[in-house]
């Protein structure tokens, strides 16, 4: 078993979390460098695949339609490659897919290249989407092997969301400069490139990996985490955030179009990912006394609230403050579903759990650019904003409704239809 996060002999210094702390955990840097180039191809596959066949087609139609193939895929295959990976373990599931991944994205780009059909381009794009690595999912899960009853466990998941935007702050500004710089193929290249190496560097770490269980006990801890009803919820919640990032997204985009701005898009929403950002740091360095469970009541209802208010906003300043807003709730919640996963889903499942939580948002972003879209051509200016109010208040109506299933069940109790026995866990 891989040693866990030391502790301080002063209780108060051991129960105050923060980042120094956490990365001196001993080991942590072996996976979380070549973690994170693992991690940026997740952020460059999109555009990369958009500015490519764009470039190669001359239509914007055939690109959006590839990218979402990719990203659908992507989502429906996520949670499977998660439960083989409690499975079977990290290693056995990565190698194979970033060897596939770089495979398909390269025969992608071939194809973009000599001009084949849109078809192929369609059919190699499923693979290429479908064997994306998940990495994020498979680094919480090692800090969950790492900070095993730790109270470092929120700052580890504040720290994982800060990476995931810094992730996307990066990744499309990389994959944009070569696509544009040196050549439309050179994005979806680096990308394959920077997924084989990262993935494989990241899979040679074995003494990090959570450990596959064996014996007459495998077949409870194999269970689904989809069985967990927390899980459910969480996952219903995670689609709402993902409706705020994809409406945003086009409205954004949508909305200084419209006021002869298009420039202004970036800014603007790069003020938002800084509220994101900067949220999500100081979150993980907050020493919790509230339990999770009513953190993602409240937080989710401030994010239900200023989602709702984007709509009405008037002027590039407002529209501006408001999106700091939005993008401040939206980390905690995103850090304290991840968190509740620990205490919710046995350890065998756990990178399943968090590869429906990625998933999930992902599903909704896709959603959400799709009906905001539509709303944006067909209604008013702005009216894509509708779109993160929607989706916010429905998952918080959800999460109200069913706030009693995020409560870890009790010793001894069986966990939704065998997952397992859960032993009690104390909360911040």
């Amino acid at each position: 078993m891989a040693s866990t996060v030391t502790t301080s002999k002063d209780p108060a210094a051991a129960s105050r979390p923060g980042y120094g702390r956490l990365l001196r955990t001993r080991g942590a840097w072996t996976f979380l460098l070549p973690g994170f180039a693992a991690r940026q191809p997740f952020a460059m596959l999109t555009i990369s695949i958009v500015l490519l066949v764009q470039h190669t087609t001359g239509s914007y139609g055939a690109a959006g339609g590839v990218a979402a193939v990719t990203g659908v895929s992507m989502a429906l295959f996520a949670p499977f490659s998660g439960r083989l990976a409690d499975r079977y373990g990290q290693r056995a599931v990565l190698v194979p897919g970033v060897l596939l991944h770089t495979l398909s994205a390269l025969a992608l780009t071939t194809l973009a290249l000599t001009d084949a059909p849109l078809w192929a381009l369609f059919a190699a794009a499923v693979p290429t989407g479908a064997s994306v690595p998940q990495v994020g999912p498979m680094v919480r899960a090692r800090w969950g092997v790492k900070l095993k009853g730790s109270p470092l466990m929120t700052t580890a998941a504040a720290f994982e969301s800060v990476t995931d935007e810094l992730t996307f702050v990066v990744g499309p500004l990389l994959a944009t400069a070569l696509c544009t710089g040196v050549n439309p193929a050179a994005g979806l290249v680096t990308e394959a490139a920077l997924t084989l190496v990262g993935g494989l560097l990241f899979a040679a770490q074995k003494a990090t990996q959570p450990e596959v269980a064996t014996g007459g006990h495998a077949r409870v801890k194999h269970a689904s985490a989809l069985r967990v009803p927390g899980v459910r919820v969480l996952i219903v919640t995670f689609l709402g955030i993902g409706s705020v990032f994809g409406g945003m997204q086009v409205s954004l985009a949508a909305y200084t179009e419209s006021i002869g701005e298009p420039g202004l898009n970036g800014v603007l929403y790069g003020v938002f990912a800084a509220g994101n950002m900067l949220s999500g740091i100081a979150c993980g360095a907050i020493a919790w006394k509230v339990a999770p469970q009513r953190r993602l009541l409240v937080g989710y209802a401030a994010l239900a609230v200023t989602a709702s208010a984007l709509w009405t906003a008037q002027s590039s300043l407002l529209l501006a403050g408001l999106g700091l807003l939005v993008g401040m709730c939206i980390a905690p919640a995103l850090i304290t579903g991840f968190t509740m996963v620990d205490d919710l889903v046995p350890a065998g499942a756990r990178t399943e759990a968090f590869t429906w939580l990625t998933g999930a948002v992902a599903l909704g972003q896709a959603a959400a650019v799709t009906v905001s879209g539509q709303f944006e051509d067909r209604l008013w200016a702005g009216a894509g904003f509708l779109v993160p109010m929607g989706g916010t208040v429905l998952a918080l109506v959800t999460l109200l409704a069913l706030r009693s299933r995020l409560v870890p069940a009790p010793h001894g109790r069986t966990v939704a239809r065998g997952v397992g026995h859960r032993s009690p866990v104390a909360v911040d």
